[in-house]
């Protein structure tokens, strides 16, 4: 009589090799490539912007410098930046010299001749008023961001909050509330946009830049603020990484097969 212990063991079939996930040599060059366009993209555009305002600085200040003063007359090649730097050395002289009473009776003489010619006097206050709330650093426009209620019920959108109205379009405004003048821009070109008055009480004022504000609306919602930029281009290179470590390891615990006598 044979016992259980007595028989000969059976072999148990054998179990099939887990499928690993399929990313193939195109997935992971694909990864490669996302992760090289992320990388190398944000600073090719900034390179090119910056070489074309320097070179667009350069064309319309060149003309000016005689040519005795330019760099090219004495060197076998040009030198990108060097009207720039002329630009900058006389604005700032400029503002050196109009910050005395020479230069303001100067600037005042020339504000009354450009104020008697109609077609450009408009032209003149309004692009004067609109740097010097720009670049004073004292007026709060377009320092502000907030959510409007547009275009229909229940969709906001992002606007940047300017100044009050003035007394004639306040008295011509519907309704005894307080409007506020704010500046809509449009995705993705934020220098476009809508420009219209909308109740104080309708804005609803955010924690954020209006530099965060811009890039939001350029990126149209893919970089959120407060989103780190090196986070993300380290997660996509973790992401290939992983898969590449994967195949990898899943290649090198595949049971090798077994050998039939």
């Amino acid at each position: 009589m044979t016992s259980r212990d007595d028989l000969p063991p059976t072999e148990s079939p054998a179990e099939p090799p887990l499928e690993t996930p399929h990313t193939g040599v195109m997935g992971r060059l694909r990864n490669y490539f996302l992760t090289g366009l992320v990388v190398t993209g944000p600073v090719a555009i900034t390179l090119y912007l910056t070489w074309w305002f320097v070179t667009w600085v350069d064309g319309l200040v060149r003309p000016f410098v005689p040519i005795a003063y330019r760099p090219e007359t004495y060197l076998p090649f040009g030198v990108p930046g060097s009207g720039l730097v002329v630009a900058v050395v006389a604005l700032t002289l400029l503002g050196f010299l109009t910050a005395n009473l020479i230069g303001r009776t100067l600037l005042d003489l020339g504000e009354r001749i450009l104020g008697r010619i109609p077609a450009v006097r408009a032209i003149y206050r309004a692009m004067k008023q609109v740097f010097e709330t720009l670049f004073s650093g004292k007026g709060s426009s377009f320092r502000r961001v907030g959510l409007v209620e547009f275009p229909s019920p229940g969709m906001w959108s992002i606007v940047l909050i300017s100044q009050p109205p003035s007394a004639d379009v306040a008295n011509s405004l519907p309704g005894q509330e307080e409007h506020i003048s704010v500046f809509l821009p449009c995705s993705p070109n934020p220098t476009t946009g809508f420009f219209f008055y909308v109740p104080k009480s309708r804005i609803i004022e955010v924690e954020m830049s209006a530099e965060e504000a811009a890039t939001l609306i350029m990126s149209a919602g893919v970089v959120q603020p407060g989103s780190d930029q090196q986070k993300k281009v380290a997660a996509l290179a973790g992401m290939a990484n992983a898969a590449r470590i994967a195949n990898a390891g899943a290649s090198a615990l595949k049971p090798a097969p077994e050998k039939v006598e």
